[in-house]
């Protein structure tokens, strides 16, 4: 199902923010490193304010807007879902880990078949 409703239209506003956003967090990680013969503590302090930085320009951006409007979307459908009540999760539970005993079963029998059709008849190999 297509969304023709969907545009993405960039501005040069937009690239520019986007870009800032970019320039901010290689500036976090280099100002992390440049200050390593400062204490930890004032390096990290560094490193996230400047991500926070990058963050809070890029959610002003059209993209960061889209993905706010995706996440609120998101949340929206997530309180539409009928949850399974505890007594059928825990019965589906039950029903999968049958299906894979019973398939483990299946398969180790089939392997054991093939292998002494192969090995004891075919070849006549006896262990």
């Amino acid at each position: 199902m297509s969304n023709p409703q969907v545009e993405t239209v960039s501005s040069g506003a937009d690239k520019a923010k986007l870009a800032v956003a970019g320039v901010l967090v290689i500036g976090a990680v280099a100002a992390f490193y440049a200050l390593g013969k400062q204490d930890l503590w004032l390096r990290v302090v560094a490193l996230i304010a400047l991500l926070a930085a990058a963050v809070g320009v890029f959610f002003t951006s059209e993209s960061g807007k889209q993905l706010i409007a995706y996440g609120q979307d998101s949340v929206k459908e997530v309180r539409k879902v009928v949850w399974p009540t505890r007594k059928e999760a825990i019965q589906m539970t039950g029903y999968v880990f049958a299906f894979v005993v019973v398939m483990a079963l299946f398969l180790w029998l089939t392997d054991k078949t093939l292998e002494w059709v192969l090995y004891d008849l075919i070849l006549g190999w006896k262990r």
